[in-house]
C-alpha cells in the first residue's frame, strides 16, 4: 500500500496543463467572432450607404436617362465594394481555419508529449 500526500498545487498544474489548448481555443474563438461581427456591421454600412445614395439619386434626378445612368453607377459601385466584402470574407475563414489547424497540432503534441512522459 502506498501512502501518497495530497498535493492539490500538483491537481491544479496538472487541469491547468490539460485545458490550456482548450482555453486558448476559446480566446481564439472569441477574436474570430468579434472580426466577423465587426465584417457584418461593415457590409450592413454598405448596403445602408447603397440605400441612401438611391433614395438621393431617385429625388436628384430629372430624366429617367439620367435615374437609370445613376441607378447603373450605383449597382456597379455596390458590387465592387461586395466583390472586395467577399474576398474579406474568405480572408476571415482561411486565418480562422490556420489557427484552429495550429491549435489542434499544438494540441496534439501536448497530449503525445504527456503520453511519452507517463509511459
Amino acid at each position: 500500500m502506498t501512502n501518497s500526500i495530497f498535493d492539490p498545487k500538483t491537481i491544479f498544474e496538472n487541469y491547468r496543463t490539460a485545458f490550456a489548448p482548450v482555453l486558448k481555443a476559446q480566446q481564439e474563438g472569441v477574436k474570430a467572432l468579434e472580426r466577423l461581427g465587426r465584417y457584418q456591421y461593415a457590409v450592413a454600412g454598405d448596403y445602408l450607404e447603397w440605400i441612401l445614395t438611391q433614395a438621393k439619386a431617385t429625388v436628384g434626378t430629372t430624366s429617367p436617362t439620367e435615374f437609370f445612368a445613376k441607378q447603373t453607377e450605383l449597382g456597379s459601385a455596390l458590387g465592387e465594394k461586395l466583390r472586395n466584402r467577399g474576398q474579406e470574407l474568405a480572408t476571415i475563414a482561411s486565418e480562422a481555419q490556420t489557427t484552429l489547424t495550429q491549435l489542434v497540432s499544438e494540441a496534439a503534441d501536448q497530449a503525445s508529449a504527456i503520453l511519452k512522459k507517463a509511459a
